[in-house]
């Protein structure tokens, strides 16, 4: 937090984060009050859902070209645009389609204001040590928006207004993120877009008597998609254990207390987020993270050894301390093995992958949780995700190592030394000839 404009940045970001967290129950509370049903608010919530993972790369990826202040601002603008259109339907009773249209729409807006920090991090701290606490910090704040939001929803929703969750979600977003985006001296610097030359060698043209080069870098490598899969896999992880959790509960009559117990697991998650950001093991991340995901997998078979919500309670432990250090291993290894121009792209793909793995798992082990395994089997496909998960991380080491070393072209060889200098042989844009 004393790399200069740190502060400033994460303290800006973290009203936004609560907000993002809001966003969903906040809109399942409005059009379920407005409309007497939870189908119509389901339907609503999934377009908002659907929207932000397959729109948010995309958003993503402008500000990998243009810049984060240039394309956060308008779409800003058009997330509040969009938020006030949906609420103003909502309380004028329409139908679900314009409902629908309304949540498409606020969802293909909301910046992603974790891989955007994220991507901010990276630009000030490449190839120092100060790094992977960076990571520990922005995975425990997110865990922290992500306990205070959905509560903070639901209790201005159901004291205030119905619309009271949705509006306070969209003021914290558009509010928080037009500061961030004023903070333009923290912001990563556009892809390079190369001047024409006087002569092209191999693809390179020269300006200025320098070499730049050309175009953003590939982000469908087989590293990255790797680390895809293992964010896919903590969201399958997350959506199961939401539901397994619940039912366990449910059927222990003990309903209330499936907050707690998935609060414990959150809890432990935090305390092993801030072990693990200051301390700095020695062995390096691409071996690290098959083996979090093999004890995570380990971990999550005691979950379905629980005969009561206390033990329960006990064994979410375990898997709660295993989820903090593999986000922070799997983000250092996004942040290592990409290339600049497309970095901003990958953390937010990262965020839909697990979204994704939420969505899915949660309706897929809401049906398996109503069968005659019960919470038993819903505890049983975490298990089996991150199984498969660590042995192809296992797998693609050798692919994660080579990725991340300096001179292949990706992050690691075209970013400033930790010293602050440029390469050898880069030009004023930084990238490597």
């Amino acid at each position: 937090m004393r790399t200069p404009g740190a502060v400033a940045f994460f303290l800006a970001a973290a009203p936004a984060r609560v907000g993002v967290a809001m966003a969903g129950l906040g809109i399942v509370w409005l059009v379920h009050a407005e409309t007497g049903s939870f189908g119509a608010a389901g339907l609503v919530t999934g377009s908002f859902a659907v929207a932000e993972t397959l729109v948010g790369p995309q958003t993503a990826r402008l500000m990998d070209r243009f810049g984060q202040p240039r394309v956060l601002v308008p779409l800003l603008c058009a997330h509040a645009a969009a938020i006030s259109a949906l609420v103003a339907l909502a309380l004028t009773a329409a139908s679900v389609v314009p409902l629908m249209a309304a949540g498409l729409a606020a969802g293909a807006t909301v910046p992603q204001i974790g891989a955007l920090s994220a991507a901010r991090w990276s630009a000030l701290l490449h190839g120092r040590a100060e790094l992977a606490p960076a990571f520990a910090l922005e995975t425990m704040s997110n865990d922290l928006a992500f306990l205070l939001g959905p509560a903070l929803a639901v209790l201005t929703a159901t004291r205030l207004h119905p619309a009271a969750g949705t509006v306070l979600a969209g003021v914290l977003v558009v509010g928080a993120g037009l500061v961030f985006a004023a903070l333009r001296r923290t912001a990563p610097s556009p892809a390079a877009r190369t001047a024409p030359g006087r002569k092209t060698v191999r693809g390179r043209k020269t300006v200025r008597g320098r070499e730049a080069v050309r175009g953003p870098k590939r982000l469908w490598t087989r590293s990255f998609v790797t680390l895809l899969t293992v964010n896919l896999a903590l969201g399958i992880f997350f959506g199961s254990m939401q539901v397994s959790v619940s039912a366990f509960a449910d059927a222990h009559h003990a309903a209330p207390a499936a907050g707690l117990l998935y609060g414990l697991m959150s809890a432990a998650g935090l305390l092993a987020g801030l072990v693990h950001g200051r301390r700095h093991g020695r062995t390096r991340p691409e071996h690290r993270l098959p083996l979090i995901l093999a004890f995570l997998a380990c971990a999550s078979l005691l979950p379905m050894l629980a005969g009561s919500p206390w033990q329960l309670g006990l064994a979410l432990l375990l898997p709660g301390a295993g989820v903090a250090p593999c986000i922070i291993v799997a983000s250092t290894l996004v942040e290592a093995t990409m290339d600049r121009s497309v970095l901003t792209q990958a953390f937010t793909w990262t965020n839909s992958a697990c979204a994704a793995g939420i969505a899915v798992s949660a309706a897929l082990v809401g049906r398996l949780v109503d069968g005659p395994g019960g919470a038993r089997a819903g505890f049983a496909v975490p298990l089996l995700a991150l199984t498969a998960t660590a042995a192809l991380t296992w797998s693609a080491r050798i692919a994660l190592t080579a990725a991340g070393t300096p001179g292949t072209g990706t992050a690691a060889g075209t970013a400033t030394t930790a010293t602050g200098q440029l390469p050898a042989g880069a030009d004023s844009t930084g990238a490597a000839p």
